[in-house]
């Protein structure tokens, strides 16, 4: 490092201290005690490596446990790409497309591993060691419903059954209660919720409502719609939309359901949920964006070629 170099590092880090009120030399005395950086602390490897902890003794959980715990971790990236999408001002169609594409690409690497679930334990052990997580489910990944929300409008994650009642001036509170999922935590004769639902609301509602007040305005179909016109029509764009929203709501969810459908067969899922109309994408036609499907593609959603 020549010292002229050496003198513009110091001129940038005197600035960067000068603009929060702090003293270049007690931060540089700061870095000659410091330790260097490792691998295994940068990455809280000890840490990760030890979040592990099975319920039973058979072997293959601890295929289940990780395989669900790198899924939100996974959600985690997504959710990254989507704060920094909705809250960008004006996003250029590049930037716009750029993001979605990031996104659609982490559904893709989880679609494609669902083969780790599918060929990767043995359905005896799991049919055991499943009785041993009742009630606990999938269905309460926050971190799931935290992209639903950030995706759309919430119309379009209302039961169909009560759309017709509910727009964009119901409260937040009135609308939670007819989200499409929350049909696979009820009775549906008495409209009683199970104890999966009322302990994934009492440890996430407020979380929930806050995000839906905060998205309301700024989830990724507003963020389009309040694009320029011509910026609406870029073609690489609708593309990436249109992708995002398929690869959400129809190829990552078929790929869920068909996993499910080989270890559970026509048996209940651990929460006790009727899983195969609650997943099926063509019963809670889940579409992040029907504005860019046409008619026939809408009426044929989720049916399977």
């Amino acid at each position: 490092m020549t010292k002229l170099h050496r003198e513009d590092l110091l001129e940038q880090l005197e600035e960067k201290y000068k603009n929060i009120d702090q003293k270049t030399n007690t931060h540089l005395e700061g870095l000659v005690w410091s330790k260097p950086i490792t691998y295994w602390d940068y990455i809280q490897t000890d840490a990760l490596l030890n979040l592990q902890i099975q319920r039973t003794t058979l072997p293959d959980e601890m295929v289940f446990i990780m395989y669900h715990q790198v899924n939100e971790l996974i959600f985690k990236m997504i959710l990254w790409e989507m704060d920094q999408l909705c809250h960008t001002d004006k996003p250029e169609p590049t930037y716009f497309t750029e993001k979605l594409m990031r996104i659609s690409r982490y559904f893709d690497m989880l679609t494609t591993s669902f083969d780790i679930m599918g060929d990767g334990m043995s359905i005896n052990q799991y049919m055991k060691f499943r009785n041993t997580l009742t009630p606990a489910s999938g269905f309460q990944s926050a971190q799931y419903r935290l992209i639903e929300f950030s995706s759309t409008d919430l119309i379009n994650l209302i039961d169909h059954r009560f759309r017709a009642n509910i727009d964009r001036n119901t409260p937040y509170s009135h609308a939670f209660e007819h989200l499409y999922w929350q049909a696979a935590g009820k009775d549906h004769a008495t409209g009683k919720k199970s104890f999966l639902l009322l302990e994934f609301e009492r440890k996430y509602k407020a979380e929930f409502l806050r995000h839906m007040e905060e998205y309301n305005t700024i989830n990724i179909w507003q963020k389009f719609k309040q694009l320029p016109e011509n910026d609406q029509k870029n073609p690489e764009l609708i593309i990436a939309m249109r992708h995002f929203d398929h690869t959400v709501n129809i190829t990552w969810v078929m790929g869920h359901l068909n996993a499910a459908r080989k270890y559970i067969g026509d048996g209940d899922a651990t929460g006790g949920s009727d899983w195969k109309k609650y997943m099926h994408p063509k019963y809670q036609r889940r579409i992040f964006f029907p504005e860019l499907w046409s008619q026939e593609e809408l009426d044929n959603w989720g049916e399977e070629k």
